[in-house]
């Protein structure tokens, strides 16, 4: 299985890395060398560093516990989008709301004002409303899809976040060290592993890295992986 795994993970570009300018000394330990002009990731670190990160996600969502998936980085939103309703787990991509973790009790109400404006859409409450008033309270609610949809299920603090780029999204990262909520994340060569808990030494960028490493957690804790 490794072999493939392998196979797969090169094809899918998982190893490569940024350009040699933009590495990240820290990272060095999972370097393999370096091609043309760019940093190679060192394949069975990524296994071997996988391996533990998805072990740790299946005894969390074994458990009943929530993992909020997160990537604002474009040509992401889709893919984690995707991962995280196969896996039944809370997602935020494209915007993160500052402070959706460290003051999660007002974001909390934000959540329930989003949630009460859909509720009465759906009722038909909307026509009590003034032309120019509802149309507003859609805008609202657009608005509010975009930033709150993926969470719009959460209670309270997620148990775990998983982040796909961690210098795009350090924001994220710094709010969940701060909680003391583990980190699950892929680690490019110009990011600091020393900032997540169980990090993934990966290609951040590339769709298709993306998609494999993705994979393998809707495999893991997704509705077939329990």
């Amino acid at each position: 299985m490794a072999t493939k795994d392998y196979k797969d993970m090169f094809a899918a570009a998982v190893h490569v890395g940024h350009r040699v300018q933009k590495w990240n000394p820290k990272m060095k330990k999972y370097i393999y060398g370096k091609q043309n002009g760019v940093h190679v990731i060192n394949l069975e670190y990524t296994l071997e560093m996988l391996n533990e990160a998805l072990a740790f996600l299946k005894k969390t969502a074994g458990e009943g516990k929530r993992i909020l998936f997160v990537s604002t980085k474009p040509q992401s939103v889709k893919i984690v989008e995707a991962s995280a309703q196969v896996c039944r787990m809370p997602y935020v991509v494209s915007k993160w709301l500052p402070g959706l973790l460290t003051n999660f009790s007002t974001i909390k109400n934000r959540i329930k004002y989003f949630r009460d404006l859909k509720e009465q859409e759906k009722s038909g409450e909307f026509e009590k409303y003034t032309k120019k008033e509802a149309s507003k309270l859609r805008k609202d609610i657009e608005k509010l899809e975009t930033a709150l949809g993926g969470v719009q299920d959460l209670v309270d603090t997620p148990d775990v976040v998983f982040v796909v780029d961690v210098v795009r999204d350090e924001t994220v990262v710094k709010e969940a060290r701060k909680l003391g909520i583990p980190v699950v994340a892929l680690v490019d060569t110009n990011a600091n592993p020393l900032l997540v808990d169980y990090p993934i030494p990966a290609n951040d960028d590339s769709i298709k890295s993306l998609k494999w490493v993705l994979g393998k957690i809707e495999e893991t804790i997704g509705k077939g992986g329990k």
